[in-house]
């Protein structure tokens, strides 16, 4: 008697462990959609955010857009698995675009409707720079997932070029007005992952892949940033 019934627990309670796990999971279309309108929502939040004395400089600063596309196109999952590496690259890519060009509407509605005079132009120049920023988001998240090491250096390494780029180009060029704290805690946050990056790298060549795309990287960003006069 006893065993009958434990044999019908344990029967129960394995079919039951599949249909919560299937529960659970999140289709991928609504992991597409949550990620379209946290995009949105961060550049409401961006708007807002200039605001706020404590969150002005960094609400005005593009690395951490860049982080959050990153993020974004990570919850996402399109490029988690499969078999087609090429579609799941292209698709990484373009959402990355498509979500930092939607950071830019959320931004736009916002601070139009807060009063001020904001206007989307296909000209402009964090607009035409959210193309080439989102492919490069896109492919940094394929590369993360990618079993090779020297990949998951690279990426590392775009992701803290972009912090350290842009903020040691602020502190040099545009500090005086907007102060040096944020842009000290970027550089900091982009050390940071260049570290961990290196440390996760687990080959020798990783390794160096991730510190000279960093160190190149973070210098090619600057260079842009300056050239370019972008404020």
């Amino acid at each position: 008697m006893n065993s009958t019934l434990s044999s019908a627990g344990v029967t129960r309670s394995a079919s039951a462990t599949p249909d919560h796990l299937s529960a659970s999971t999140v289709p991928p279309l609504a992991r597409v959609t949550m990620a379209l309108t946290a995009a949105v929502l961060a550049g409401v939040a961006t708007s807002f955010g200039q605001a706020v004395p404590g969150l002005a400089s960094m609400s005005n600063a593009a690395g951490p857009w860049f982080v959050v596309a990153v993020l974004l196109v990570l919850a996402a999952g399109v490029a988690r698995g499969g078999d087609r590496p090429r579609v799941r690259t292209a698709s990484a890519m373009v959402l990355g675009v498509v979500l930092l060009e939607l950071m830019h509407i959320g931004y736009w509605a916002a601070t139009n409707l807060r009063g001020f005079v904001d206007t989307l132009s296909i000209t402009n120049f964090w607009v035409v720079m959210g193309v080439p920023a989102g492919l490069l988001a896109g492919a940094v998240v394929v590369a993360l997932r990618s079993t090779d090491g020297r990949w998951r250096g690279a990426a590392a390494g775009v992701t803290a070029a972009v912090l350290i780029g842009e903020g040691s180009r602020a502190l040099l060029q545009v500090a005086a007005t907007t102060g040096t704290t944020t842009w000290v805690v970027q550089i900091v946050v982009g050390v940071a992952v260049l570290v961990v990056g290196i440390a996760f790298a687990r080959s020798p060549i990783g390794r160096a892949v991730a510190l000279g795309t960093g160190v190149v990287g973070s210098v090619g960003v600057f260079v842009v940033y300056s050239a370019f006069g972008a404020a």
